[in-house]
């Protein structure tokens, strides 16, 4: 029987390189194409409602910025059991506890996929609303998809160059091309927050 796999980027694009996972998976639609047993998803900082998504696939492949306490831009690769650890373990923001818990309930329910790898990067910068993924963080993104097509081959999923269907992906408004390109610069726009709620003299 043909194992269902999910390509899962989770992650924020608005703050700078928590968009990590969500702009790896869209490269990966954007230059390859996979089986019809395959599915490239942007959950972005859905939680629970990734949990059908979880429970149709055997196999998850989740990209994401983790912090596991190492040297920016270090590309972390951690699989089965170990893989709710790391998404809990250093919490950056509130997707990472929401996507924890989307997998101990498709535990508890045994819904959850047999296979599961997380390929994650320390990210550089995660305080900068409105901001872009960082160089350092940018450029794994390619070593990180290869990362992805070797574990893939491993479970007999084989990519050909190409694209994928795009209908479970971003906007192409919030597309990483149009984003960064869009967004005002730091001068034209307070990059930390609301400018008028702090506090007087900060």
């Amino acid at each position: 029987m043909t194992q269902r796999v999910l390509i899962l980027g989770i992650g924020n694009v608005l703050w700078a390189d928590e968009g990590f996972g969500v702009r790896a998976v869209e490269e990966l639609a954007r230059r390859w194409k996979f089986p019809d047993h395959v599915t490239l998803l942007d959950g972005g900082t859905q939680g629970l409602y990734l949990l059908p998504f979880l429970e149709e696939a055997d196999v998850l492949l989740v990209f994401d910025a983790v912090d596991y306490g190492l040297e920016p831009g270090t590309i972390k690769v951690v699989e089965d059991d170990e893989v709710p650890r790391f998404m809990g373990a250093k919490k950056m923001s509130l997707h990472q506890t929401g996507f924890q818990d989307v997998i101990a309930t498709a535990q508890l329910m045994d819904q959850c996929p047999e296979k599961l790898c997380l390929i994650g990067v320390q990210p550089v910068e995660l305080e900068d609303y409105g901001g872009g993924l960082r160089p350092l963080v940018a450029e794994r993104i390619a070593p990180a998809i290869e990362i992805a097509l070797d574990y893939l081959a491993r479970h007999g999923v084989t990519a050909e160059p190409g694209q994928s269907a795009a209908d479970l992906l971003a906007d192409p408004a919030i597309l990483r091309d149009a984003y960064e390109a869009g967004r005002p610069s730091e001068e034209e726009a307070c990059r930390t927050g609301d400018a008028r709620f702090f506090p007087a003299g900060a």
